[in-house]
């Protein structure tokens, strides 16, 4: 490009700084949408092809017999049921657990130990995953620190409750989406103004009724903006199901087309399930305020 004309692009550009925005923006964004995007769309093009059985090769035809598959055989109904009712588990466990912590951390904690409680939220997602849940399978084994410190206690056989079921990996489940839950409330408590408890102090409000009435309204968008994070975390997640628990998740059955089975459509119409699940909850959160508190 001559020298003048580029002098005149920049002075335009120099005048209109909503375009130079744009200009910045529109090659990430819109790389970013054309792979994420685009094989999104190429997933839900290929749940709608089938498999040969005889010679595997995928048939580029238009069929719906994946997604007839998945509603009338019982099996994958009740694995995308389980899925579901285990990460609702896991968000409401995680809110009643991160509330109180979060709430200290932003009302109560001088600075300093609000750092130091913040550096021990984030200290583990420091690790790697599959350190912390093979930690955790260790711990609630037969013979781990669980069941000794139960047997310290004169209850022995503990153990045999967790080891590899469902309860052990709800339990890891919890532990691992934790902090995805305590940061979205403190930071949506941390925003509370001051002045409304004090007036709700002032006005003669109980601890109890300044809670009901005033924070816990206002830290719903918080709490929804976290239970985002411990949702969809739990919902596709294959790892965990597999190592702590012998129950089928969403993800295993993927995982199982795609790596034995070879059924990448299937696969794909099954991918489908968490992707409705999750649009019909990002709908539901969405009245509650979840986006601005993210």
């Amino acid at each position: 490009m001559p020298g003048g004309a580029r002098r005149r692009l920049l002075g335009w550009f120099s005048r209109h700084p909503r375009f130079q925005l744009l200009a910045l923006l529109v090659p990430p964004a819109g790389w970013f949408g054309l792979v994420y995007y685009g094989s999104l769309a190429l997933l839900l093009i290929s749940a709608f092809w089938t498999l040969d059985p005889n010679t595997h090769e995928v048939v580029h035809q238009f069929s719906l017999a994946n997604l007839q598959k998945l509603v009338t055989e019982s099996v994958y109904p009740t694995i995308a049921l389980r899925t579901t009712v285990v990460a609702a588990i896991v968000t409401v466990a995680d809110a009643v657990i991160a509330f109180p912590i979060a709430y200290y951390m932003a009302r109560v904690a001088s600075p300093r130990t609000r750092a130091a409680l913040a550096v021990a939220v984030l200290l583990p997602l420091w690790a790697s995953y599959l350190v912390r849940v093979y930690a955790w399978r260790v711990i609630l084994s037969d013979s781990g620190l669980v069941d000794w410190a139960f047997a310290q206690l004169g209850i022995p056989n503990v153990g045999s409750l967790f080891g590899i079921s469902d309860l052990s990996m709800t339990i890891v489940f919890i532990y691992l989406w934790l902090p995805y839950m305590i940061l979205p409330i403190f930071a949506g408590l941390e925003r509370i103004p001051s002045s409304y408890l004090e007036a709700s102090a002032d006005l003669g409000g109980r601890p109890w009724t300044t809670f009901r009435r005033i924070i816990l309204p206002l830290a719903i968008p918080a709490l929804a903006a976290g239970s985002i994070f411990t949702f969809s975390l739990t919902l596709g997640d294959y790892i965990t199901p597999s190592l702590v628990s012998n129950s089928q998740f969403i993800g295993n059955v993927i995982v199982g087309e795609l790596g034995v089975a070879g059924d990448i459509p299937f696969a794909a119409a099954f991918a489908m399930v968490p992707i409705v699940i999750m649009a019909v909850y990002l709908l539901a959160v969405r009245r509650l305020g979840a986006f601005e508190a993210l």
